[in-house]
């Protein structure tokens, strides 16, 4: 009797672990950051320099010739701060130093901001080129994933 009690406890701690680590996976997955394009990006998967090239305004075009719009959030949003440290592996004041020496130098532009994830989504949505970033739940048919390898 005290063995099949002991089994049954210890199926049900088994059973309740599992599942709270199931639970964990889909809400990590959701909250991943990807890089979204245009479905006019013919691109299938970028690198983790290329990205970072993209994203410091070094790389201005894509592979076939089309203009890269880069897009981003404000320096301080929390989905910006992790997407460039976890994807790119810079911090954003890095990002923004480059940003700021390509203004001043008058060698180039700064990306276009926007406030918030809907934005971001409406902005690459309606923009031939435009590459940002988002976090995997706010995922819809207007845009296309770009893998970072």
């Amino acid at each position: 009797m005290i063995a099949r009690s002991h089994l049954r406890t210890s199926f049900t701690i088994l059973v309740t672990v599992w599942l709270i680590t199931l639970s964990r996976l889909t809400i990590a997955s959701e909250t991943d950051i990807v890089l979204v394009v245009h479905p006019s990006v013919q691109t299938q998967s970028v690198t983790r320099d290329t990205a970072r090239a993209i994203f410091a305004m070094r790389q201005r075009t894509w592979p076939n010739g089309q203009a890269i719009h880069v897009v981003v959030l404000p320096n301080r949003h929390p989905i910006h701060e992790r997407f460039t440290k976890e994807v790119l592996g810079v911090y954003p004041h890095q990002l923004q130093l480059s940003w700021d020496r390509l203004v001043f130098s008058g060698t180039g532009q700064a990306p276009d901001q926007v406030s918030t994830p809907s934005d971001m989504l409406e902005h690459i949505a309606t923009t031939p080129g435009a590459v940002g970033y988002i976090e995997r739940g706010y995922l819809d048919e207007r845009v296309q994933v770009l893998p970072v390898e």
